[in-house]
């Protein structure tokens, strides 16, 4: 016998497809249907939904980076309701989960982990140029003939 209450639980490839759908349709309606600047510029990294659909994580960045979380997220928390009644006429399903918006890290912090491989990239490369630079034999064991 089932309680008054049923729970809509979802196998873990439906879960991710009603994750990717919920995504999509966010990013379209940030694109093209919300005006509030606190969301401009902002991407949806990633979309996680519990196997109830009783909540959706929402992880969100912007391109000037953790700076603007606290705006982003505000922005969001003001946009909640909007959101949540849109993506529920687009995503067709039984009752839509609610909204949780969290701050994703991830693209600033690959971000910098590109530019530090760079600089040991550039200082690597500058050290082998280096010693020919200066006239020096690149390395100790070959001697100079010209000099």
């Amino acid at each position: 016998m089932r309680s008054a209450i049923e729970v809509q639980v979802v196998s873990k490839l439906r879960s991710q497809r009603i994750a990717d759908r919920i995504r999509e349709e966010l990013s379209e309606i940030l694109l093209h249907d919300i005006s509030d600047p606190r969301l401009g510029g902002v991407s949806i990294t990633d979309v996680a939904v519990d196997r109830e659909l009783a909540y959706a994580e929402i992880y969100v960045s912007a391109v000037e980076g953790s700076q603007r979380a606290e705006t982003v997220l505000a922005g969001f928390d003001h946009a909640r309701g909007y959101l949540r009644r849109e993506l529920a006429q687009r995503v067709e399903l039984r009752t839509f989960p609610r909204l949780r918006f969290h701050w994703d890290p991830t693209p600033e912090r690959a971000e910098n982990l590109e530019r530090l491989i760079a600089s040991l990239h550039d200082a690597a490369e500058e050290d082998s140029i280096q010693p020919k630079a200066k006239g020096k034999a690149p390395h100790p064991d070959v001697e100079d003939t010209h000099a």
